[in-house]
């Protein structure tokens, strides 16, 4: 049975950055991937997938160019399913690429296989022939990920019924689609599918969506979202789901009110990939969803030796926290230097328009009873903006009027995941007001936003005596 300083389970954001810092170290590393390649969720599924849909229906469809030649303009007439996966798989190729050179110019081990623990210290790995191979490890990164939620009451077929995995797969594009859940994912599908003018209905039980961020945001968000023509229903809860024929589904909500649709995706909420990992052999224990709980500052699990990371963690369940925490967690586990995870990070939701967000948000700021004040900028008083078209998008600052340091940055546009950065080094970096009214920024940018909603901030608080 062969031995290894660290064996990571999973192949995603924080199981390939884990390996790679362990292998950085000089350490023997063996990585599982249940799937045929490596890449996990993000890249197969996820994160990459979803992300590679959007800006081929954001070019197909001409949506960046419909501000100056009208609703009406299409880069290309007829899509179909096939021109969206094109690029997809081209994507997906080159980054799988990436990662195979990446574990081989570090000399990490890689296996294929479904991974099980047999005791506290090894591992069995089933491959796709029904071999079974053993490892030992003296540390071990869970890094398996989600998949979706799948309830019973839900009718899933992989055809007209789908989860946020499988609506990757559609062969042709409806007409119309209703989504169930207002969550990021939820949110991302029906806007990308509402930019292919594909007439959306997107029903959530609660009475908001995206709690977690600054509601000035959301209901400008929101606001896009109805001038597009797409259908919200919050405060419904599904009641049944019928498919009575091909494209032809309905959702009943409570109160009797039924939505028709061609097809339907449910993307409320992602279960913890754990089941199969036979953890009551390692004395680890999972909540409700599947996830695992982890000292937030080492990842440790509650077996000292065991370290998890990524979305089987829970909350923020990003790519790019995903990754620190892989790396944080590998440093722990193999007694090296590590430092601290970042006490603010941007939060990014590729909808149509973007979404970005970093730092407090105004509710947290007045829960905390910290005195503020907030600048905003509207991405059509810029002169970027109007070259590109822009007629919506706004960026919105707070800042503390004791200390004058900015508190929260946030953005809803586009570009807004690119953008979020500059407030998000000057926040950590416990960077003022004066930082925005003082420096010159590019023209013409988007980022002039930032001048623009500083001067606003500014033209109503304290000034300072010189």
């Amino acid at each position: 049975m062969e031995h290894f300083d660290l064996i990571v389970i999973g192949s995603g954001p924080a199981g390939r950055r884990a390996a790679i810092q362990a292998a950085k170290f000089g350490r023997n590393v063996l990585v599982v991937e249940k799937g045929r390649r490596v890449g996990g969720v993000s890249v197969h599924t996820g994160t990459i997938p979803s992300k590679t849909l959007r800006e081929t229906v954001l070019n197909l469809t001409g949506w960046r160019e419909r501000g100056f030649y009208g609703r009406s303009y299409r880069v290309k007439e007829d899509i179909s399913a096939g021109d969206l996966r094109a690029r997809l798989h081209m994507t997906l190729n080159h980054e799988v690429e990436v990662l195979e050179h990446q574990f081989a110019r570090n000399k990490v081990h890689t296996v294929s296989g479904h991974a099980r623990f047999a005791d506290a210290t090894t591992i069995e790995v089933e491959g796709d022939a029904g071999e079974v191979m053993q490892f030992s490890a003296d540390k071990f990164l869970i890094a398996v990920g989600t998949k979706p939620f799948r309830p019973d009451y839900v009718p899933f077929d992989g055809e007209y019924v789908l989860d946020s995995d499988e609506i990757l797969e559609l062969s042709e594009l409806p007409r119309s689609i209703a989504v169930i859940g207002a969550g990021v994912i939820g949110v991302e599908y029906a806007s990308i599918f509402s930019a292919l003018d594909v007439h959306v209905t997107l029903v959530e039980p609660r009475n908001s969506m995206l709690d977690f961020l600054d509601q000035e945001l959301v209901a400008d968000f929101t606001h896009q979202l109805r001038d597009r023509g797409i259908a919200l229903r919050f405060g419904a809860k599904v009641e049944k789901i019928t498919k009575n024929g091909p494209a032809d589904c309905e959702i009943r909500l409570e109160g009797g009110r039924c939505i028709r649709s061609n097809v339907i995706l449910f993307a409320a909420g992602r279960m913890g990939a754990t089941p199969s990992l036979n953890l009551d052999a390692c004395g680890l224990e999972v909540d409700h969803r599947g996830r695992l709980k982890v000292d937030p500052m080492t990842f440790q699990t509650n077996v000292p030796h065991i370290f998890a990371a990524g979305d089987v963690i829970g909350f923020p369940s990003l790519a790019s926290t995903s990754m620190e925490q892989g790396r944080i967690a590998a440093c722990h586990a193999l007694g090296e230097k590590a430092y601290d995870p970042p006490e603010y990070f941007p939060y990014g939701i590729y909808a149509v328009p973007e979404i970005s967000t970093v730092g407090m948000t105004e509710e947290e700021i007045k829960e905390r009873g910290i005195p503020y004040e907030c600048g905003v900028a509207r991405f059509r008083e810029t002169s970027r903006g109007h070259i590109m078209g822009l007629d919506t998008g706004m960026l919105k600052m707070i800042f503390s009027l004791k200390t004058r340091r900015l508190l929260g940055c946030h953005i809803v546009g586009e570009g807004a995941t690119e953008l979020v950065h500059i407030g998000q080094a000057v926040l950590n970096l416990k960077g003022t007001l004066e930082y925005f009214v003082e420096n010159t920024f590019n023209y013409p940018t988007l980022a002039e936003a930032y001048k623009i909603a500083a001067l606003d901030a500014w033209n109503r608080m304290p000034h300072l005596e010189r």
